[in-house]
């Protein structure tokens, strides 16, 4: 009988000591967890022209919103809007020297480092947004989307900005009446060519500025589309608003392509996921207030005037002309071995 008390005592000390053991390994694997860093969070920028009252803001936020969601906080967006950053030009300048992760720009906008985009942002020549999202999605699409992560960008995605139109301090009831407005219009060649075309004196002027331009009457008109008119109160310095159709307006998401590389691919589907959600809020907007606006602002007393186009539309002749002599003749017609999408691209003249 000792020696079974013996064996007994033996075996209960060895477990307790096991006990211990474990005990003691389980508090300090929870310590352990405890001091570990949780999973490394990462805030991403973006910059945009765009004040927080526009559309493309919305869906700005909620792509933050979405990202932050799905990535389990792990993933963070701040917004820089209003070019608080600086013109497009400089924002992308930022990416391409890894200062900004994200911008915001008009696609063919970038037509500057990307000389072919002047083909899709010539006047009259996309016929809405599923037309030119048709494009960007097919072969030229695809080589400019080469292009651009040759200059160290890529492009995410292509959200609707609206249908440009053209506002004015008197009525533009036909092209004659563009004769001699001085016209504000970005910095990019197309929308200079656009207003040069029609009779008018293109004044390129930062887009932070316009309002000031049109109050002072540095500019007699501008042109974007209505709900950019409506977020930046172009309307409040305009009497009248001219349904001129001239150019489909849309953003390129775009995103430094060395930081992109950089991500795992858990990572960039998040951006992708939530890209896509910002896209819908965006574009879901932006059409809503295209059908609304043009009944708001005649409320506010402005008129709405609708020019016959075809005559705007033959104007852009010279131009087109100029685009081929640049990059060969039919260049805007190019053939299957470039583009396929770019044959239907021509508008009837």
């Amino acid at each position: 009988r000792d020696g079974r008390s013996d064996w007994s005592s033996d075996v209960c000390s060895s477990d307790l000591d096991n006990m211990t053991i474990k005990t003691n390994l389980l508090a300090g694997a929870a310590l352990l967890a405890l001091a570990a860093p949780a999973a490394a969070q990462r805030e991403l920028t973006i910059g945009t022209q765009d004040n927080e009252v526009s559309n493309l803001y919305a869906g700005i936020q909620a792509m933050g919103e979405t990202l932050e969601e799905v990535s389990g906080g792990e993933l963070t967006l701040n917004i820089f809007p209003s070019s608080t950053l600086g013109d497009f030009r400089s924002m992308v300048a930022q990416v391409q020297a890894g200062e900004l992760d994200m911008v915001t720009t008009g696609y063919p906008d970038m037509s500057y480092v990307i000389p072919e985009l002047n083909l899709i942002g010539a006047p009259y020549v996309a016929r809405d947004f599923a037309h030119l999202e048709q494009i960007v999605d097919g072969e030229w699409g695809q080589q400019m989307a080469a292009e651009f992560e040759d200059q160290g960008i890529r492009m995410l995605d292509l959200w609707y900005y609206g249908t440009r139109q053209t506002t004015s301090n008197r009525p533009i009831n036909e092209m004659a009446d563009m004769e001699g407005l001085r016209m504000r219009t970005p910095n990019v060649p197309f929308l200079i060519a656009y207003a040069e075309n029609v009779g008018a004196t293109p004044a390129p002027v930062a887009f932070a500025e316009v309002y000031l331009a049109l109050q002072t009457n540095q500019v007699d008109a501008q042109e974007n589309p209505l709900p950019t008119i409506e977020a930046m109160r172009f309307y409040e310095v305009q009497d009248y608003v001219a349904i001129t159709n001239h150019f489909i307006a849309s953003i390129a998401m775009m995103i430094s392509n060395d930081l992109w590389q950089s991500l795992s691919e858990e990572e960039q589907g998040w951006i992708m996921e939530a890209v896509e959600a910002g896209a819908e809020v965006n574009d879901s907007r932006t059409v809503a207030a295209e059908e609304e606006l043009l009944a708001t602002f005649e409320e506010r007393g402005l008129t709405i005037t609708r020019p016959d186009l075809e005559p705007f539309r033959a104007a852009m002749q010279p131009y087109y002309d100029t685009l081929e002599a640049e990059y060969g003749e039919g260049a805007i017609d190019r053939s299957e071995e470039h583009t396929s999408e770019l044959q239907s691209l021509r508008p009837s003249r």
